[in-house]
Formats: C-alpha cells, structure tokens, sequence
C-alpha cells in the first residue's frame, strides 16, 4: 500500500473497537490501584512485584529478571523497590554468582501481605472483567490479548507472554 492509499484516520469499525479499548486500558488499571491501596496500601505495580516474588524459587529473584517480569525499566521497579523495602516487604541481598547483580528477597511481612491482599484483588479483577465475560466471550480475550502480546513482546520476556 503506498502513503497515498493509508488511510489518514481510523475506519469506522476501527474507532468503534479503539475507543472502548482505549477507556478500559484507562479506567481498569485505576480500578485494581484503587481497591490495592484502599485496602493494602499498595499500588498494583508493588502487588505485581510482591507476587512474583512469592512465585519465584526460594521468593527471591535477580532485579533484572524482575524487572523483565513486570514489565519494568530497572530504574522504576529499583524505585519500587525502595518503597516496599521501607516497609519491610522486601530486602536486597547479594547475588552470590554476580557481584554486580542485585538479588530482591520478599519478607515474611511481604510475604503475608501479598498473601493477605490476593483474595480480594482476585475478586476485584473478575469483577470487573471475567464476571462482565461469559465463557466463549473470556477464551476470546485470551485469544486476543495472546495475539497483542505477540506482538508487543515478540521475544516473550514478559512472563504473560509465556504463559498464552
């Protein structure tokens, strides 16, 4: 297709998909943050973290490869990090094979605060996504976000990304 033939605004079917896109991708995430801090005081972003800790292998992980599971720069996820260490959720420790690499253990008090806040965020996502969704409705947003996701992360460094 040449310059001249691309279309220069969205067809109409398009706008008609893009625009509720573009409100979820906007009204979802302050959905999940309000209920997280309301009730935990925490950000989804410092549960995601927590979580993926809790996950992993001895509930600890090399920064980068946390980084690259939330899907963060290391400077926003060390920033992060300092606030939940603060707060006694997590700790930096030595990585014993790299002495240039940060390893994040999660604490016993991050570890039961993420325990403690999963129930409800649990029941905040699917009430404001999978409850909305009947069944075929629920396997086609997988099939979706699968396809978005490969293309936004084709070398599949998101966990998420993995998992589809």
């Amino acid at each position: 297709m040449s310059a001249a033939q691309v279309p220069r605004g969205f067809t109409d079917e398009e706008r008609r998909t893009w625009a509720p896109l573009t409100a979820v991708l906007e009204l979802l995430p302050h959905q999940i943050d309000a209920q997280l801090l309301r009730d935990e005081e925490l950000t989804h972003f410092d549960y995601a973290t927590l979580s993926m800790l809790a996950l992993a292998e001895g509930r600890r992980m090399r920064m980068t490869a946390l980084a690259t599971g939330v899907n963060a720069t290391l400077s926003r996820l060390s920033h992060a990090i300092s606030r939940l260490e603060k707060r006694g959720f997590v700790r930096r420790i030595p990585t014993p094979d790299d002495a240039r690499a940060t390893t994040v253990q999660l604490t016993a008090d991050g570890h039961r605060k993420v325990i403690r806040a999963t129930p409800e965020h649990v029941r905040t996502v699917r009430s404001f996504v999978f409850d909305a969704l009947d069944a075929e409705q629920r396997r086609q947003l997988h099939d979706i976000t699968a396809a978005l996701l490969a293309r936004l992360d084709p070398e599949q460094r998101m966990l998420a990304s993995r998992m589809v």
